[in-house]
């Protein structure tokens, strides 16, 4: 195996003290994972230059871009480059073989699919989708490309399952752009939430799960919540605190006339309904013990109907959490699920929303998800495909050193589908 991965850094692994014997298996490990995707590319130098990128990813390299991570394995940067950056393998057939071991791993009926976004601050105009947009890692404008992902979480840990790159407007109506970057004949403008509902579609019965889980830019949009309703998929999507809704259960204005239906209860912004209910309402959750004690909020239900753009919306669950201390911060959730769900259940899965952080800092850390010099949308997806394969090796290897998983009788491989093109 090459030197790079022999030189894997015990950051790696943080909170755990890795001896060499320890390092032996996940080596060995490392082998038999790629032996299992290896079918998946149809010819052998594919997959060596594969075995050379993720043993990149996964190597205590400073820049895990193609140049160095070539010269690390004495070969021609062009070749690594080619290879990514121009493809000619079938990224959803390596999707598709993530997509079977992690469920293989993680799969759980109370499954969760968690979706978020990721942004990626680029110099210059050339790279496929870039322009000076709201990028969330630096919570300004800034000029970078923005993908949308979907994780799966479930068995005690996650992983990131997919991916997709926004195209904005001026890229998908520019002609010469679209030819330069080799985006391809169908793709065209879609929000980042409709690109979200695309994933869900195409990858939802992949994985045994519960919920589908979101931050308010995926719970704003009514449109998206009715399509997971119609879909049967049960959500908790945060919404923002300026959502208008109707608490059923809360008492109408007073009739002026028996004529006529009776009023209903008048519509008020979420944070508005949420300050104006008792303490007696609300109760007290402890979700985990952290390093530096309990972590408690405190939470309230209610069945309402939420109003969007003078439209009246079903009847949904409407959760909203909060810290507890003297300042507390307010965070506002709308479900399908029935009024008898507990509220536990429902703190706990908005919770998990959060995995996907981590599952962002594992990958950009340790597995230089944001470290690519590609600039076609072939290219930048090729280089997430094996970019997630690298971060779901250090899952893998992170729950077996952990005591997680069942040791080094329980290798990170298992079985993989035949494939014809092997």
């Amino acid at each position: 195996m090459a030197e790079a991965v022999r030189h894997l850094p015990n950051e790696l692994f943080p909170h755990v003290e890795i001896t060499r014997r320890q390092l032996e298996p996940c080596l060995e490990n490392l082998d038999r994972f790629l032996e299992r995707y290896a079918p998946r590319f149809y010819r052998l130098e594919q997959r060596d230059h594969a075995r050379t990128y993720i043993e990149g990813r996964l190597s205590d390299l400073p820049r895990k871009t193609c140049e160095p991570i070539a010269l690390d394995h004495d070969q021609n940067r062009w070749l690594i480059q080619h290879f990514v950056g121009m493809g000619l393998w079938e990224d959803e057939k390596v999707l598709s073989e993530l997509h079977l071991h992690v469920r293989e791993e993680l799969g759980d009926p109370d499954g969760i699919l968690i979706l978020d976004g990721s942004d990626f601050e680029k110099k210059g105009t050339q790279s496929v989708g870039v322009k000076r947009q709201w990028c969330g890692r630096l919570s300004k404008v800034e000029n970078c490309q923005a993908g949308v992902y979907l994780a799966y979480a479930g068995s005690g840990d996650a992983a990131l399952v997919d991916r997709r790159l926004y195209l904005p407007k001026e890229w998908c109506r520019s002609p010469k752009r679209r030819k330069k970057a080799r985006i391809p004949k169908e793709i065209h403008f879609q929000t980042k939430v409709q690109i979200a509902d695309e994933l869900l579609k195409k990858d939802a019965g992949s994985f045994p799960h519960a919920w589908v889980v979101g931050d308010d830019e995926f719970g704003r949009p009514a449109w998206f919540r009715r399509s997971l309703a119609r879909r049967k998929e049960r959500y908790l999507l945060e919404v923002p605190s300026n959502t208008r809704i109707r608490d059923l259960a809360a008492d109408p204005p007073k009739r002026r006339s028996t004529r006529g239906r009776a009023p209903l209860p008048p519509f008020v912004q979420a944070t508005i309904w949420a300050h104006q209910q008792p303490a007696s309402k609300w109760t007290r959750i402890l979700v985990h013990d952290g390093e530096k004690g309990p972590i408690q909020f405190e939470a309230i239900l209610a069945r309402v109907q939420a109003k969007d753009e003078q439209k009246v919306g079903p009847i949904e669950t409407f959760m909203v959490m909060r810290t507890v201390g003297p300042a507390p911060e307010y965070r506002f959730y709308l479900s399908n699920a029935d009024e008898f769900i507990p509220l536990e259940e429902l703190v706990r899965v908005a919770q998990a929303r959060h995995l996907i952080e981590e599952c962002f800092e594992r990958a950009k850390g340790e597995a230089g998800l944001a470290q690519y010099e590609v600039r076609s949308w072939v290219g930048w997806h090729l280089h997430m495909t094996l970019a997630l394969m690298a971060a779901w090796f250090l899952t893998l290897e992170k729950r077996r050193v952990g005591g997680k998983n069942p040791g080094s009788d329980g290798p990170t491989h298992g079985p993989s589908l035949p494939d014809a093109a092997a």
